[in-house]
């Protein structure tokens, strides 16, 4: 028990092999943590987004790894139905949900988030319930995916305002709101000419995504 013990606390998943009497073996199972998820975690919190760890193996593997990669909120021995309970808490708070997995004990706190993404060479079920598949088990293309999401948003928004001011300001002079102050009218002319550079805005703005890497 004494090297069980030992093995759980370095991170190592522990299997037991026993008849009804005593135990006959006793197995250590790892999953290295990547080079790259470190650092992935950290531009995550820099992003101010709060990381919490869901995982079936006991407390003493999980707390050693939640403790390697400076995790804070850890739920371990958890199954897949105690997991989207766990979702459910969260989003009580008020708290908008992003779950990352790749197995098929993940796929019903996928389907329960706000926000479900699946890992690259994860399980079928988990890329049919998530919204988000990565091409890749490198947590590094998480920060990227959420940025460029953020960036697209953005963009969205401003093409909304460029496709509307031109409308906005355009069809009240059209309609004749100055005529009576100025006699201003708007051309036809620059009205065509006003709809054709609000369409040329919006794609030229949105052109911008190609420069982001």
């Amino acid at each position: 028990m004494r090297t069980a013990n030992a093995w759980q606390e370095a991170g190592k998943g522990v299997i037991f092999y026993a008849n009804q009497a005593q135990i006959l073996a006793v197995a250590a199972l790892t999953d290295p943590i990547k080079d790259t998820t470190p650092q992935a975690l950290d531009l995550l919190r820099k992003m101010k987004i709060e990381v919490h760890m869901l995982t079936g193996d006991s407390a003493k593997t999980s707390a050693s790894v939640a403790s390697a990669l400076g995790i804070q909120h850890i739920a371990s021995g958890v199954l897949p139905q105690e997991k989207e309970d766990y979702i459910k808490g969260l989003q009580a708070q008020g708290k908008f949900v992003a779950m990352v997995g790749d197995g098929i004990n993940d796929s019903q706190a996928l389907a329960r988030a706000d926000v479900s993404i699946a890992m690259g060479k994860g399980t079928d079920i988990a890329m049919d319930v998530a919204m988000v598949t990565l091409t890749t088990p490198d947590l590094m293309l998480l920060p990227k995916a959420i940025d460029l999401s953020r960036r697209t948003v953005r963009i969205i928004r401003q093409n909304l305002f460029w496709a509307f001011i031109y409308n906005i300001i355009g069809i009240p002079i059209a309609a004749g709101i100055l005529y009576p102050v100025n006699g201003l009218l708007l051309n036809p002319m620059w009205a065509s000419a006003a709809m054709a550079f609000s369409s040329i805005s919006v794609v030229l703005n949105s052109l911008r995504l190609r420069r982001w890497r």
